[in-house]
């Protein structure tokens, strides 16, 4: 199946690169978020990321307008009825992600593909709220998505191989490394990274050291580029404790169970980056 016209659910952070990177591989995006504010915000980073690469000299000023040229946005999930592929990029919980895709199912053409970009949930589970769980696929991109170059490519327990491979072939069009991973939670990024992260929160719950001290022993004498509580902070701690809590229900192991100062941080409204405050201040 050939791919020309794409959705993106969420205009986010990971919705807007996600869409921004399809715009400028030369696919019609559209973009669709519940209300016109954060597309707006959407819309916004795009232009400034985009400008970014213009000023950088990694894009032409032709080739950013027509990358613009190529988006759209709309607060109504019919609009996407069009669409050949369709890429799921809400908050990290099953239940809205699976009540969008219902919908979607009901209004897409019967070939085309549903992918969601979850990074933790069960990709079989959600294909089966949907009447095509052969074209439905994780395709997990990582953040920020017009510079990294992974992306996660989860088959589901009935994804057809054409829906692989186009799948597969679309992520080196778009100038990315494709990893297969089976349907397990967390995949492999979050099944090992979150862990990490949570165990270094412990530590400092612990008042083994102080959150500068941990961040820098992982920094120098791990040869991480930011610390774990730093990377927490940019992903996000609601993002983190949502993903443990996948990973705890999946596998029933304690070794997930998240930190309680954690959960008391997330309960604080303490979210990180996107709040100004999480284990640090921005």
């Amino acid at each position: 199946m050939e791919i020309r016209k794409v959705g993106v659910l969420g205009a986010g952070t990971m919705g807007n690169g996600i869409a921004q990177v399809f715009a400028g591989s030369g696919y019609d995006v559209i973009m669709r978020d519940m209300g016109q504010m954060p597309l707006d915000r959407g819309l916004s980073a795009i232009q400034k990321s985009v400008g970014k690469f213009v000023e950088k000299g990694k894009m032409s000023s032709e080739e950013s307008e027509a990358t613009l040229n190529r988006l759209s946005t709309t607060t109504e999930l019919r609009d996407l009825a069009g669409c050949d592929l369709v890429v799921e990029a809400i908050f990290e919980n099953f239940e809205a992600k699976a009540a969008s895709f219902e919908e979607l199912d009901g209004l897409l053409r019967p070939e085309s593909i549903l992918a969601s970009n979850t990074s933790s949930i069960d990709i079989t589970r959600l294909a089966a709220v949907t009447r095509r769980p052969d074209r439905f696929i994780g395709m997990h991109f990582f953040n920020p998505v017009p510079l990294m170059s992974l992306v996660e490519i989860i088959r589901g327990f009935a994804t057809s191989d054409e829906t692989y491979a186009t799948i597969r072939d679309l992520a080196v069009k778009l100038g990315k490394t494709p990893v297969e991973v089976r349907d397990y939670p967390g995949f492999v990024s979050n099944r090992v990274l979150m862990p990490m992260i949570n165990e270094a929160i412990f530590v400092l719950y612990e008042n083994i050291a102080s959150k500068e001290d941990i961040d820098t022993v992982m920094k120098l004498g791990m040869n991480h580029p930011m610390g774990p509580l730093t990377l927490a902070d940019f992903i996000g701690l609601d993002v983190c404790l949502n993903v443990l809590n996948v990973l705890y229900d999946g596998f029933r192991d304690p070794k997930y169970r998240p930190c309680p100062l954690l959960v008391k941080m997330v309960q604080a409204g303490k979210l990180g980056r996107k709040t100004g405050e999480g284990f640090h201040t921005y």
